[in-house]
């Protein structure tokens, strides 16, 4: 939008936000609502038997946490309480679902009401089953697309996406589109259309023997998943069914006003509201808190790999920039928001950084003492850690598993549980394999030009800062991030204890 600065572009202006309960969602709103507090209204679409129950989500998964403290703070508790009841309109929906679910009175109200679409909506997890990540993460996209090309008045739909879309490819990645059908392994075709008959087909065989049940379905759907991501040339079911997405994105919504944002490894906030929230552990994030529990002997790393962390607040500064730059473009603009192309920064750097966080701020025992800290054993090579984790470990097992038989089980638990966290450890490694060895590099051509059109006005360029040449890796990593990871660990875990 010429002429005006990034904040006053929501002015007035109506959201529809899919994912509202996610980490990068809850963010969103929360900025929205902070830096143009007279937005008119934010729809948020979340996973709920009815309205009330939205309403609650919405309460108990967004408003609620610290991460609001700034608003609440800024407009005290009753007021807090009225603004937030007056800007947000919970809705029970699920973008799985043909007009998500919703009424269609509720939809008709949207179709005229709403202008921006934010799709935050997606499942995470690496080995998720594959019928439930085409649903949201592909299937999603479509419905997405059939209601965004309904709407009256829609100016600019925002997709969530991720860089590693790009799988395990080395080089400069380039912010480009998928092709309908493009896989990354050399010769393969990938038909969604196919895919998605191979999932039904799938579960019918199953359910045709008598000893289907539904925990053999999750197992044989987290299996086939994996198997048709490696097959396509992706590293597991989450980026093959988001690049499917973008696929369908592009087809779907080609004479729409379209944004692709990629993140790539989303951190803590490094700035605002305040700096170290978060939520969730993330890819790099498991390794400081094994780090400090001690429960990881060794694990994979390459001193020579840049690893691309962005702030969270930095990437919700990028989308909000993105969109109102692209105010009602009919085109398709792709963004990796990430830093490594600018600001590079190596496994070994993120190593040291916390070996220093963990020398400056030790463990204590319950007798108050001081615990030491080992460091990790690292292998540069997945084959080294495995040949070493056969050797020091799982010929071990063995060997007690074959004690224990001969004397009437009598370390079969202990054998099962030792047995468990080898077979997890060596799945962790295969899952990460992929990030830990990663040789591409993410272009941000346009990332930098959004940043440059940002920059043209000072207040935008402070409010909406993110630009990656300013952060202090060591500062930021010693002193936020690694203290917020462990401090939400530690959090999660009390949470848990008390259920």
């Amino acid at each position: 939008m010429a002429g005006r600065s990034i904040a006053e572009s929501f002015r007035g202006r109506t959201l529809l936000i899919t994912g509202s309960t996610g980490f990068l969602a809850k963010m969103l709103v929360e900025k929205i609502l902070r830096v143009q507090p007279n937005v008119r209204k934010l729809y948020l679409l979340v996973r709920a038997p009815d309205a009330a129950a939205a309403e609650q989500r919405v309460l108990n998964e967004v408003v609620e946490k610290s991460l609001f403290d700034v608003l609440r703070e800024e407009h005290g508790a009753a007021g807090f309480h009225s603004f937030i009841k007056n800007k947000i309109c919970p809705l029970a929906g699920d973008v799985v679902h043909e007009n998500f679910g919703l009424g269609s009175s509720e939809i008709q109200q949207l179709k005229q009401e709403v202008e921006i679409i934010v799709n935050a909506a997606a499942t995470t997890n690496f080995m998720e089953r594959y019928d439930v990540a085409l649903e949201t993460n592909t299937l999603g996209v479509v419905h997405l697309c059939q209601f965004a090309n309904r709407c009256d008045n829609l100016k600019m739909l925002l997709h969530v996406s991720t860089a590693y879309v790009a799988g395990e490819q080395a080089g400069l990645l380039l912010e480009k589109p998928f092709q309908m059908g493009e896989a990354l392994r050399k010769g393969y075709h990938l038909d969604i259309e196919a895919e998605l008959q191979l999932v039904d087909w799938t579960k019918s065989e199953l359910r045709m023997k008598s000893s289907s049940d539904k925990i053999s379905e999750k197992t044989t759907m987290k299996k086939l998943g994996i198997k048709r991501a490696n097959h396509f040339g992706w590293p597991n079911t989450y980026v093959l069914t988001k690049a499917m997405g973008e696929m369908l994105l592009g087809q779907l919504g080609r004479d729409l006003p379209v944004v692709i944002a990629r993140p790539s490894m989303i951190t803590s906030t490094i700035q605002e509201p305040m700096p170290g929230w978060i939520e969730g552990t993330r890819t790099v994030d498991a390794m400081f808190v094994a780090y400090n529990d001690q429960t990881v002997p060794c694990f994979i790393a390459d001193d020579n790999v840049l690893f691309d962390l962005i702030p969270g607040d930095m990437v919700i500064n990028a989308m909000m920039a993105a969109i109102a730059s692209h105010w009602n473009e009919r085109s398709q603009v792709i963004y990796h928001m990430s830093s490594a192309h600018q600001n590079p920064l190596s496994s070994s750097f993120i190593e040291e950084s916390a070996y220093i966080y963990f020398d400056k701020n030790p463990r204590t025992g319950k007798d108050g003492k001081i615990v030491e800290n080992k460091k990790i054993l690292m292998f540069k090579r997945f084959s080294y850690f495995h040949a070493y984790m056969v050797l020091r470990y799982k010929l071990p097992l063995e060997i007690m598993h074959v004690v224990s038989m001969l004397l009437g089980g009598l370390y079969s638990k202990n054998y099962s549980k030792l047995n468990r966290g080898y077979n997890f450890l060596m799945t962790v490694a295969k899952f990460y394999a992929p990030y830990v060895f990663f040789r591409g590099c993410f272009d941000d051509t346009n990332l930098r030009k959004l940043w440059k059109w940002t920059a043209m006005d000072q207040n935008d360029a402070s409010a909406f800062n993110f630009d990656p040449n300013c952060i202090n890796w060591s500062s930021y990593l010693i002193n936020t991030h690694i203290p917020a990871a462990l401090k939400y660990d530690a959090e999660n875990r009390k949470a848990k204890s008390v259920q």
